[in-house]
């Protein structure tokens, strides 16, 4: 078993990524800030998202600023899964200026990088890679930022590559967003992260 984990140690320090600490305990909410009414909490060791009796945006972002990094999480959708990952991004109330890797039902571009309050949909995945989404069980997203690049996987598919200046000179949190609207439930968990040596 040590072994094991020396390899790995040793593959991150090869990678130039430092070795990977959950984001989430299993327990609470400790290291993150609910931003609005709707529903954040923690049932059977997964962190729960679902939409409240105002059904309008909800945020849990993480305490901590975070800028290069490579996050890996698993999400589970139930009913409309419309939900997305924020990266360095600021919220006041339940505005958020940042950028956000969609999370979503099927079609509706799962992976892709939209900008809040600014410029929409800066890229969306090919409609082709969207079957790598599996609507209703477990899915693995990674997410890699590093300096002006953001890159999203899916399930080991590469979704998106983007160079942005805007997105470079981002700084801020990685939050976990619930859409308006309401009816929307979706879980989490192993949200874990590496940074940069």
């Amino acid at each position: 078993m040590k072994n094991a984990l020396l390899l790995v140690a040793l593959l991150f320090s090869a990678s130039g990524f430092t070795q990977e600490k959950p984001l989430f305990n299993g327990e609470d909410l400790t290291g993150w800030t609910v931003y609005g009414t709707e529903k954040w909490y923690v049932e059977d060791g997964l962190l729960v998202c679902e939409s409240g009796p105002d059904k309008q945006y909800g945020y849990l972002a993480t305490n901590e600023h975070y800028k290069d990094f490579t996050l890996t999480l698993e999400f589970k959708q139930e009913a409309n899964g419309n939900s997305g990952v924020f990266i360095r991004s600021t919220i006041e109330g339940t505005k958020v200026s940042g950028w956000q890797v969609e999370v979503a039902p099927p079609g509706h571009s799962t992976g892709g990088v939209y900008e809040s309050y600014g410029r929409g949909w800066l890229i969306k995945p090919d409609p082709e890679k969207d079957k790598a989404l599996k609507m209703g069980d477990w899915n693995e997203m990674k997410i890699r930022m590093n300096g002006d690049t953001l890159t999203s996987w899916l399930n080991g598919v590469e979704m998106v590559t983007i160079q942005d200046e805007k997105i470079g000179a981002g700084e801020g949190s990685i939050a976990l967003q619930i859409h308006d609207g309401g009816g929307i439930k979706v879980n989490w968990r192993n949200i874990r992260i590496s940074k940069p040596q």
